[in-house]
């Protein structure tokens, strides 16, 4: 672990992963209102972004910026 890089918030599991279910057992599109509930309310770690980036290189995807998850959801989920 390199202790100079910056540290990340990383929900574990994904978000990812976490909105495309939750969107499955709705039936429907999730509204922003939904995402914003769902992030706020998922479990995550504190990372080092390397160890981060290693994670998603494992998974084979990266997960969305729980900053930003609302429009990187929009994007993500064109493709499922």
């Amino acid at each position: 672990m390199n202790d100079s890089s910056p540290m990340l918030i990383y929900p574990i599991p994904s978000l990812v992963s976490t909105l495309v279910n939750r969107e499955e057992e709705k039936g429907s599109p999730l509204t922003e209102a939904e995402v914003i509930e769902i992030r706020n309310g998922c479990k995550a770690i504190a990372l080092p972004r390397d160890v981060a980036e290693k994670i998603d290189a494992e998974r084979g995807y990266k997960d969305i910026d729980p900053v930003r998850c609302w429009e990187e959801w929009q994007e993500v989920r064109k493709s499922f």
